[in-house]
């Protein structure tokens, strides 16, 4: 399998490489892993007819399968000596770094040899505190223990050092402002896409301790030998923190959706959670009432244009910076994902998945009609539970229509039909699926259904995500023909 681990970073990095693709499916055959070979089949195109229906001497394939092996193998040993180069560079930025507060540039520090282990810069001799212990004094060790209130949080993609260093530098420049210790966490990619999960692992933390003093950690084994004595509590925030942007995702998800419709941002929580059909969200959640009227504020101030759908000027609103506000624990002070929740249908890979600009959120394995399933842009329409009055029908628990059509996101009472084609359009899921995806994307969501724009692999967190619907939202008056 360690062709097949090779060839798979080798077209992540080279998606339009129609041979990569085909090399990487005939060693999923090999291993009988033959669902990841048909997608990598799909994605190679005329690739696989070509040389499955001919006779080309093996041995031709196989040469090029050992000039993609040698390129992705070398590429890795880069990105490694990368990885360790971006260490080192931020470790001597931090050493070298000279205070405001002083008219010289000036620098004592106590550099490790281990880049895993703290370092920090002092612009002055009389700055340093008294014990250094492993480069951060008491005082700011006990801070750096204690992840809840003092830390905010971002994430990056994997080997992503433009961003790392474009992090260091803002991080920096508000250094001796604030006094909160900044945790990356690190998103996995896979092509185009950057992989969201629950558990994202803590990469690497820097904390200010003022004065020109700065300290940097890093929690990940390949950088470092070590564990760091807060590494659990850490991580325990950093899922909180992660759950926390899926709930505030949903909520501007379901306000700007509401604007589209209505021409203004609802009043309150109350306009997004009324019974069927105006249930724009299933629930709300203690985050999503507190996180209403800043984000309500946010979005008026044009905060998301920069990276939502919603256009503005791009600067935060006054009082969503506030320590109570529920975008405090973000890095900048802004929700993470900031544009809108979307659901994407791949029919070859029968896959649904719910996405955020390049982050993926979810993705789940659905059912399928083939052709039968109609390609192209929707939006859902109406949010039904219990369709035609069960949660045990063909339609399952739940029911998602698009547009003005007679197709839908539904469950079903044939489970063994998700990923295959055996409906006569419409999106099958399994009822834990169904029932989660009603609940994290709203009413007005984009749905795009198409082709080879997904990868084969499934995105689905330990505990779901519920919002506690609290509204009827089934409708005894109509009697759904979905296909």
């Amino acid at each position: 399998m360690k062709n097949s681990l090779y060839l798979k970073k080798y077209v992540q990095m080279h998606p339009d490489n129609k041979m990569g693709w085909y090399l990487l499916g005939k060693e999923y055959e090999k291993s009988g892993q033959q669902g990841k070979a048909n997608y990598c089949f799909n994605q190679s195109g005329g690739i696989y007819e070509a040389f499955e229906t001919s006779r080309v001497p093996s041995d031709i394939w196989l040469e090029y399968e050992q000039k993609l092996l040698k390129q992705a193998e070398d590429a890795e040993r880069k990105r490694r000596r990368i990885r360790r180069a971006a260490v080192a560079l931020m470790i001597l930025i931090l050493v070298l770094i000279p205070s405001v507060e002083s008219p010289q540039r000036q620098s004592l520090a106590e550099e490790s040899a281990n880049p895993g282990e703290e370092v920090q810069a002092a612009a002055a001799a009389g700055d340093m505190p008294e014990k250094t212990g492993t480069g951060i004094g008491e005082g700011a060790a006990a801070e750096a223990r204690q992840p809840a209130s003092g830390t905010v949080f971002t994430a990056l993609g994997e080997d992503d050092g433009d961003g790392k260093a474009h992090l260091l530098a803002d991080e920096m420049s508000i250094a001796q402002k604030s006094r909160n210790r900044l945790a990356v966490l690190t998103m996995k990619r896979q092509g185009k896409w950057l992989l969201w999960s629950r558990d994202l692992p803590v990469s690497y933390t820097m904390l200010s301790g003022g004065k020109g003093k700065m300290t940097y950690q890093s929690y990940n084994a390949k950088d470092c030998a070590c564990k760091p004595e807060d590494q659990e509590a850490l991580q325990s925030a950093a899922a909180k923190w992660t759950l926390e942007q899926e709930e505030l995702a949903l909520l501007y998800s379901a306000m700007a959706a509401y604007r589209d419709k209505n021409g203004a941002l609802p009043k309150s929580v109350n306009d997004l959670t009324r019974p069927f059909p105006e249930n724009w969200v299933s629930g709300r959640t203690p985050r999503m009432q507190e996180a209403f009227a800043p984000m309500a504020e946010w979005m008026q101030s044009g905060g998301s244009s920069s990276k939502g759908q919603e256009g503005g000027s791009g600067e935060t609103a006054s009082g969503a910076n506030t320590p109570s506000s529920p975008f405090a624990s973000t890095w900048g002070q802004e929700p993470f994902l900031q544009e809108r929740l979307e659901i994407i249908v791949d029919k070859a890979a029968h896959r649904l998945a719910v996405v955020s600009g390049d982050k993926l959120i979810r993705s789940y394995q659905v059912g399928l009609g083939g052709e039968r399933t109609p390609e192209g842009k929707y939006k859902i329409s109406i949010k039904v539970m219990n369709p035609n009055g069960r949660d045990d029908g063909e339609f399952g628990s739940r029911g998602m229509q698009l547009s003005d059509t007679n197709y839908a996101i539904h469950g079903t009472d044939e489970p063994d039909s998700v990923g295959k084609d055996e409906s006569k359009g419409c999106i099958r899921m399994s009822r834990a699926d169904i029932e989660e995806l009603f609940d994290l994307v709203p009413l007005g969501t984009p749905v795009l259904i198409s082709k080879g724009v997904l990868p084969d692999l499934p995105l689905v967190p330990k505990e779901r995500f519920l919002t506690k619907p609290r509204q009827d939202q089934t409708n005894s008056h109509q009697t759904y023909h979905w296909l």
